[in-house]
């Protein structure tokens, strides 16, 4: 019994931990989202409450008309072999680096620096 139980409580503190590495990257985008539109405020853009449907941040109708990106954070390591490709793009040169994916049958997407996404849609 007392096995399961502190197993059981392992798990939860696995998924607590999950759940807050999640919060606090929302959190960042936020954050520097706000930064770069200094006329908006904390109400116009906030982060989706925990098992909430939807997006990840919840932009107001004057931060949409701005802002008409959807936000899903994802903060985990299984994500390893995208820094690397990530970082192979960066070793290139001088230019912002741009890495490109595909799966079969999925659409290709473009992974670039936060920092620069934001400029580009400020």
């Amino acid at each position: 019994m007392q096995k399961s139980l502190n197993k059981h409580l392992r798990m939860q503190m696995k998924q607590n931990s999950r759940r807050a590495k999640g919060k606090k990257l929302q959190r960042i985008v936020r954050d520097k989202l706000l930064k770069a539109f200094p006329h908006l405020h904390m109400g116009d853009i906030k982060v989706a409450k925990v098992g909430q449907q939807g997006e990840d941040l919840k932009l107001s109708r004057i931060a949409r008309r701005l802002i008409s990106f959807q936000f899903e954070c994802k903060n985990q390591e299984k994500f390893k072999i995208l820094y690397s490709f990530y970082d192979q793009a960066c070793r290139h040169g001088k230019y912002e680096p741009v890495l490109v994916i595909k799966q079969n049958t999925r659409r290709a997407l473009a992974v670039i620096d936060l920092d620069q996404f934001i400029d580009l849609i400020k």
